[in-house]
């Protein structure tokens, strides 16, 4: 719950100091407008670019955990041997 009041405040004060920005902006509006746009397409940028990472990341650590189940439940050595490996590789990935 933490982090989604911390999402929130982040967005609320981008809201707030937005509107400050184009209340008091020395610029015409054609040009607000434009770096409105600019910056909010850097920040979904970003924020899509970030969204990833920690896709990629969750990814590496379930399958580290899925690699771990079948070495733990393994009956054949190799096998065990196979799915340790790839668990390792996950967990360095991640």
């Amino acid at each position: 719950m933490k982090a989604g009041k911390l999402i929130l405040g982040i967005l609320t004060g981008a809201a707030a100091g937005a509107a400050a920005g184009l209340l008091f902006a020395p610029k015409k509006g054609t040009e607000t407008r434009r770096s409105l746009n600019d910056t909010t397409d850097n920040y979904l940028r970003e924020a899509k670019s970030r969204f990833n990472e920690f896709a990629d990341n969750l990814n590496h650590k379930v399958e580290s955990v899925r690699s771990k189940s079948k070495a733990t439940l393994s009956r054949s050595k190799t096998d065990q041997k196979i799915n340790e490996a790839k668990a390792e590789l996950h967990d360095m990935q991640s």
